[in-house]
């Protein structure tokens, strides 16, 4: 049996100042105007390009860019925050705030990066009426003053609902189109949203059913199995097969376990993913199960490695499942997979129950997890237990300066402790969908396989390393793709380099 986890924890990550300085840099990536002079032209000129304004490095390194982050104030501005995620700490606000032209209406910042960044940012905006800057209470009273960015129409969705986030990806930030495959309409997938019976949960518990169209038979009704059809869930019957490479015959649909299924299925779209990478060979005809994580709460309370938790997804979801759909019971086709807290019970959840999720797919897992005496609990917990027969593919943001030392101490313990196939790599972003889409779609393919990712990709360079080597991933050269809206997905070639 594995270790049970400690009871409880403080629910924050350790808070610790950023070791590095934010790569602020003088200038502008594009002519500023001069002090009191007329804006117009400047703000059409900002229009055009939109923003953040990415120039060459100001330092000549062709690995690097200036990135410029603008707002246009007015009367009242006293002081613009630029927060890209993970760069900038939103807890001390001095080395991300906005410098102001004299006498116009142009303020601005410029960081160094890397040229594969890609993440989220925010614009936090002062314009009077709060604390005095230099109170204690001010930086907690600017996080509550985001504004949208009106010369960047690129967005994604606020997880628990907000205004939406802008994103940006430098020119070698990994390609972004595998969200945007082709699959054409009859053979397209169904998402369905139930209500599946748990005790163990106090209920029911919302989850949404990805059935691809080769599964074979209908998606079966409250009659068989219980559970309860929530009204414009859609269910129906699944579309018969249509003949693409369907691996695993007999053996039943490779299954796909996704925690915080609130917000990657009718929010992100997920579906339209695995719809894409099932038509184009990437993945099998496989389903996919993403349970709702209700709200922010709960998700502490479930996603912090509960043995209540687990048995949900093995005795209660699983099961539900199975009574509608072919699933295979083959460990080795199963993946679950989360990030930030899900990255924690996934791995978790595989270590404790090996003979039902041999495969883990986790972003930025929370490994720092609990925050307290125990602190890296599931790390220690690895060096100590026999090695089970799980596949790990773990992947994390090396702006995340808070988590990923706790995170490279996975990486090592599991290599000690004999996971040799178990893969790591770090990514040039932070904590956040953006990133976390790429990872999804690049890490599918490579844990389940469908006849087109089987198959060698000579000319390609590895994406990931083995945990044993330590190293990190390089970055593909890849042309920046703008996603429309919240219905817009991320790309990585699955073999490609990310």
């Amino acid at each position: 049996m594995f270790a049970s986890p400690p009871p409880s924890a403080l629910r924050h990550p350790p808070r610790v100042p950023r070791p590095t300085p934010v790569p602020r840099v003088g200038g502008a990536a594009l002519p500023l105007p001069g002090p009191g002079a007329a804006t117009e032209d400047f703000w059409a000129e900002v229009a055009r390009r939109g923003t953040p304004v990415v120039g060459p490095d100001p330092l000549g390194d062709p690995a690097h860019r200036g990135v410029t982050f603008l707002w246009r104030g007015g009367p009242g501005t006293r002081a613009v925050q630029a927060v890209p995620n993970k760069l900038a700490d939103p807890h001390d606000p001095r080395a991300t705030l906005m410098e102001r032209v004299p006498d116009t209406d142009v303020w601005h910042v410029t960081l160094r990066l890397g040229a594969d960044w890609q993440g989220t940012y925010d614009l936090l905006v002062d314009e009077g009426g709060g604390p005095a800057s230099g109170s204690p209470e001010y930086a907690a009273w600017l996080r509550t003053r985001r504004r949208a960015d009106p010369f960047n129409s690129r967005t994604l969705p606020r997880r628990w609902g907000g205004e939406p986030l802008h994103w940006a990806a430098l020119p070698q930030a990994p390609a972004q189109d595998a969200w945007s495959l082709p699959c054409p309409a009859g053979e397209r997938g169904t998402l369905s949203a139930h209500a599946v019976p748990s005790a163990r949960l106090g209920g029911t518990r919302r989850t949404w059913l990805y059935t691809p169209a080769d599964a074979d038979g209908v998606v079966a009704g409250p009659a068989n199995g219980g559970g309860t059809a929530l009204p414009g869930s859609g269910r129906g019957a699944a579309l018969p097969g249509s003949g693409r490479g369907a691996a695993l015959p007999g053996s039943g649909l490779p299954l796909l376990v996704l925690l915080d299924g609130e917000h990657w299925g009718p929010v992100l779209g997920v579906a339209g993913l695995l719809d894409g990478l099932i038509a184009a060979g990437l993945v099998p005809p496989m389903a996919a199960l993403l349970p709702d994580s209700v709200d922010a709460d709960t998700r502490w309370a479930e996603l912090t490695c509960r043995p209540e938790y687990l048995a949900f997804l093995t005795e209660d979801l699983i099961p539900w499942a199975a009574a509608r759909l072919p699933l295979t019971t083959d460990p080795a086709h199963t993946v679950i997979a989360g990030q930030s807290l899900g990255g924690l019970t996934a791995a978790w959840a595989a270590l404790a129950a090996p003979h039902r999720f041999g495969n883990v797919l986790a972003q930025s897992g929370s490994f720092w997890w609990p925050n307290g005496p125990d602190a890296e609990w599931l790390t220690r917990t690895i060096a100590s237990a026999p090695r089970r027969p799980v596949r790990f593919r773990l992947s994390f943001g090396r702006q995340e300066w808070v988590a990923l030392p706790a995170a490279r101490r996975l990486r090592t313990a599991l290599a000690e402790a004999g996971y040799e196939d178990a893969e790591y790599h770090e990514f040039n972003g932070g904590h956040d969908y953006l990133c976390w889409r790429t990872e999804l779609a690049a890490g599918l393919p490579e844990l389940v396989p469908g006849p087109v990712a089987s198959e060698p990709v000579a000319s390609e360079p590895v994406a990931s390393e083995p945990v044993a080597s330590g190293g990190e991933a390089r970055a593909a050269e890849a042309a920046n793709a703008g996603l429309p809206g919240a219905a817009a997905h991320a790309r990585t070639a699955p073999g490609a380099a990310l």
